[in-house]
């Protein structure tokens, strides 16, 4: 029997808890939310996405909603939610206190410029001229009217492009400028009323059969980490640990049972599968899962990996060998009964996070749609009796930040296709388990414990200051813990309150790996949790609690935070690069130090190509401040290869100028060509074609295709920058030292 290849999307909703508890002080209305992402995020991803979907009935999806998403939507719709943000927006211009005004220069542009600002001729303007000439002049010369027209702005671009066929909207895009405060009252308004839309949308379409939604443990906690802190050292032996073992696995029914009311509540049925919060799984956690009912759950192919003892490679389209093993469900089997799970295939699931945001609408569709055409050919190929399910489960609302019109083009093109192609299949999950229930098994205590990021922990414990957090929730932890009579029915704020400090979210922002503009925030909001403990018990807030976790003044080299898509304009616009890594020369000691030309060197990746940024001096020319030739060397660690030498003149022979590298890419910074060649027999250089972009204005900006350096996913490779000047070595950086990088 043939069968299509099914597909199963599962879109992650999730907002952590931006509600303050307080701090010892009562809160105003304005100050319940420190943030505004459950709102802005409602009017712009929550309910577009499945509402595109409608109009394509064959397609069937999953859609994961968290329930501390759910419970503070419910709060703007009741109208009792505000944050700093909405009370500006709501405040008369003449009314804006000083703080306010320094307040809504520095955040009201919190958005990706190229697909929420630029767009807008009116909130353009103003980007630019805080950007050109800075949040003082802006302070200084700015009228009412621009307060006024940025206030409302902030919030219209938030709204989702489906909604602008609304009339109000239209007539408020078209406006552009002069808004009013009561425009603003009303976009408000409208906000509440998308938001409003939302869940019964789901539940409508989960009722007709065309939509699946599942819910996560309660505020998002990791689950494995709640049950033991040690099980981080699973796949990293090595790790350093919080000083105190966190272990209380006893809360782990509280939050399943919490989600699993809190659905039935809102869907009036109950659910049948379980999103564990990053993914994260572990054999401990299992039995709480299969207890309170729920019958399928899903995890990242790495965690499959490691549990299989499997690594899984890929050709050089990005497709995964022995794709049988991944592209079925597993049945897990404990004492307490089974339990299906289903692994997503992590490099889909990436491009459409990361990568295809940058590529035109109908292309990235076409790609996606050519990996899964290709995965259908492998399944005829392979003339399995099996029908095999391939998942792509992906955040389901950050990404579309960074698609034009909020990814409305691509998924229309995708959906499309997908309705065309007979081969390919869209399901539920349960749809799928129901018609062809696991028969490939995992005993329980084989599942690996780790998450989607890298099968392990390491993104949420073993640094410093994420072991510090871990180590305050574990002393708040034993603080109700010796108050037996706070139970959950007479003293709910304590126990809400240490719900939303187990959240992941926090965690993941501590330390190093990731950041944003708002880690003070996020740091404060963990800590007034914690401190609702404290306050819920009539406990004094240890002092600890009253300082920050952790130094939030920005840092000097790190590592790259997160896939980049900058545009190749020579300008070093600041959100391209702010997931970049980041490697200071100007101030470092050495070969740089003296002329301090080169500042500093920015790198990244997506899926397409890698990414380099040098910024200059003020002032500088290439050719006189600067040597004219800049050479990019690419060492292939581990790799068998031809390679040779660095052909310049006067190299020094010294580690690693002396290293034989594989690709060369020469850059003329005064014309902006480039010349690109691959390592030949008897330590020659061969010319070769490259797409390399290369763009020189404020900075330079450099592009560099994957396919120009044929190196598979997943593999390491190693540069470094070369200056020379006619031919001759002039400097190299960065110094004694090659930049690591890794091909997604």
């Amino acid at each position: 029997m043939s069968h299509p290849l099914y597909i199963a999307f599962i879109w992650h909703q999730h907002q952590p808890l931006y509600k303050s508890p307080g701090s010892g002080v009562s809160l105003s209305p304005s100050q319940q939310y420190r943030l505004p992402w459950v709102r802005l995020h409602g009017t712009k991803d929550y309910l577009d996405l499945v509402l595109l979907l409608e109009r394509y009935p064959k397609l069937h999806q999953t859609v994961n909603l968290v329930p501390s998403l759910i419970l503070q939507l419910e709060d703007y719709i009741a109208g009792t939610a505000f944050d700093p943000y909405l009370t500006a927006s709501l405040t008369p211009d003449e009314q804006l206190t000083y703080q306010q005004r320094e307040f809504i220069i520095q955040h009201f542009f919190d958005a990706n410029h190229h697909t929420l600002i630029d767009p807008h001729p009116r909130y353009a303007e103003l980007y630019q001229q805080r950007q050109e000439k800075g949040q003082a002049w802006c302070l200084a010369n700015w009228e009412l009217p621009d307060y006024g027209d940025l206030l409302a702005w902030h919030n219209l671009a938030w709204i989702d492009p489906l909604f602008w066929d609304d009339p109000e909207i239209a007539t408020w895009l078209k406006q552009g400028r002069s808004f009013t405060l009561s425009d603003r009252q009303r976009i408000y308004s409208k906000q509440r009323e998308i938001l409003s839309r939302i869940i019964p949308q789901h539940r409508k379409m989960q009722e007709a059969g065309q939509l699946e939604v599942t819910t996560t443990p309660y505020t998002h906690p990791i689950l494995p980490l709640l049950a033991d802190t040690n099980s981080g050292r699973v796949a990293v032996p090595n790790m350093t640990l919080p000083k105190q073992r966190f272990e209380w696995a006893e809360d782990i029914p509280r939050h399943l049972r919490k989600a699993w009311d809190f659905y039935k509540d809102r869907f009036g049925q109950i659910p049948r599968g379980l999103w564990p919060s990053e993914q994260s799984v572990s054999p401990a956690v299992l039995p709480y899962i299969i207890n309170q009912g729920f019958k399928w759950i899903c995890s990242d192919e790495a965690v499959l990996g490691w549990t299989l003892k499997h690594l899984f490679h890929r050709d050089g389209a990005g497709n995964v060998e022995q794709p049988e093993l991944l592209y079925r469900p597993y049945r897990l089997q404990t004492a307490e009964g089974d339990l299906s799970i289903v692994f997503r295939d992590h490099r889909l699931s990436d491009l459409i996070g990361f990568t295809y945001g940058a590529m035109p609408a109908k292309k990235a569709a076409a790609d996606l749609v050519g990996h899964l055409q290709a995965i259908a050919k492998m399944q005829r190929d392979s003339q399995s009796e099996q029908p095999w399910l391939v998942t792509i489960a992906l955040d389901g609302e950050n990404c579309w930040e960074f698609y034009p019109q909020d990814g409305k083009p691509f998924l229309e093109a995708l959906y499309q296709s997908l309705s065309d192609e007979p081969h390919l299949k869209l399901v539920t999950v349960s749809e799928f388990l129901e018609e062809f229930p696991a028969t490939a098994t995992i005993p329980g205590g084989q599942l690996h414990s780790g998450s989607w990021v890298d099968g392990s922990f390491t993104t949420w414990i073993g640094d410093p200051a994420k072991n510090r957090a871990w180590d305050y929730l574990t002393e708040a932890r034993k603080m109700l813990a010796n108050h037996p009579e706070a139970t959950e029915e007479n003293n709910p704020e304590a126990w809400e309150a240490l719900y939303a400090a187990e959240g992941s979210d926090w965690f993941w922002w501590f330390g190093a790996g990731h950041s944003s503009n708002q880690d003070a925030i996020f740091d404060r909001l963990f800590r007034e949790h914690l401190f609702g403990i404290y306050k819920a018990l009539n406990e004094p807030v240890p002092p600890y609690l009253k300082q920050p976790v952790e130094n939030h003044e920005a840092q000097g080299n790190h590592t790259p935070q997160g896939f980049i898509h900058p545009v190749i304009d020579g300008k070093g616009d600041e959100q391209d690069w702010d997931k970049a890594g980041r490697i200071e020369i100007g101030g470092a000691r050495g070969t740089m130090h003296n002329s301090s030309v080169i500042q500093r060197l920015w790198y990244g990746v997506d899926h397409l190509n890698f990414y380099l940024r040098l910024d200059f001096k003020g002032g500088i020319a290439p050719g006189q401040d600067l040597p004219a030739e800049l050479n990019l060397l690419w060492f292939y660690p581990e790799k068998t290869m031809v390679n040779s030498p660095v052909p310049l003149a006067d190299l020094p022979d010294a580690a690693p100028l002396n290293y034989l590298f594989h690709h060369l890419l020469e850059v003329n910074l005064l014309t902006q060509s480039i010349q690109f060649r691959e390592a030949g027999d008897n330590y020659q250089w061969h010319p070769r074609f490259s797409r390399a972009q290369v763009a020189l204005n404020n900075c330079l900006e450099l592009a560099v295709p994957w396919a120009d350096l044929q190196v598979p996913p997943d593999y390491p490779l190693r540069l470094i920058l070369v200056l020379a000047d006619e031919g001759r070595f002039s400097n190299y950086l960065p110094e004694n030292a090659l930049i690591h990088i890794e091909v997604p």
